[in-house]
């Protein structure tokens, strides 16, 4: 067992590699992101936003559990969530792996906490979860709505409509936010020439076919 300063020290290394992983997402200065500036950002709309909310939530977990749910990505990298294919495909099991290794290298109490907080995180059953995913769907957008269009794949002119709202529409708060984003990002998208009203039709259509 380490004892409890060299435990720390040890695993801030492994952790610091969030600060050096990239997002599929870039700053208005046209820099990519990284995984921990994500994770502060979320960190702020959660208290900012939590006192509003219609269903209460405890923010000291809504935090830790912000804090905690992506350090899998030190070891099991981002993939973007658009991404198709092997790295999208063994996703979920490296990341299992990835938080087993994670509570190994903490040992003991603090151990189990990132573990338990990671797996109520992607169980999205707690009104905590619930507000921590919102927020990890709606910061994306905000963000990809101060980078530059250029920055954006096609695809994500669809995320706009299809990636927020069913985690968004158990509070009104944060329906609310979500189609305030929504308004901000069709702004940049017609600013930008994007046919908004094609994009809008075409996803009612396809939601709309027989499956």
């Amino acid at each position: 067992m380490l004892d409890p300063v060299a435990k720390v020290v040890d695993f801030y290394q492994l952790a610091e590699r969030l600060k050096r992983e990239l997002r599929h997402s870039w700053l208005s200065d046209g820099r990519r992101e990284s995984v921990a500036e994500h994770s502060w950002s979320m960190s702020l709309l959660a208290l900012l936003m939590h006192r509003d909310l219609s269903h209460p939530v405890a923010i000291d977990r809504v935090l830790k559990m912000i804090i905690v749910h992506d350090l899998v990505e030190a070891l099991a990298g981002d993939v973007p969530f658009f991404e198709t294919g092997s790295r999208k495909d063994a996703k979920a099991a490296k990341e299992r792996q990835a938080i087993e290794d994670i509570r190994a290298r903490l040992q003991g109490m603090a151990g189990q906490e990132v573990f338990d907080l990671f797996h109520e995180f992607e169980a999205r059953t707690t009104p905590e979860a619930k507000f921590a995913a919102a927020l990890d769907h709606l910061e994306v957008q905000m963000q990809h709505n101060l980078a530059g269009l250029e920055t954006w794949q096609p695809i994500e002119y669809d995320l706009v409509y299809t990636k927020m709202d069913a985690a968004c529409c158990h509070d009104p708060l944060l329906a609310d936010m979500c189609a305030a984003v929504k308004r901000q990002a069709e702004a940049k998208m017609r600013a930008g020439c994007v046919d908004v009203d094609a994009i809008k039709e075409r996803l009612h259509i396809a939601q709309a076919a027989p499956t």
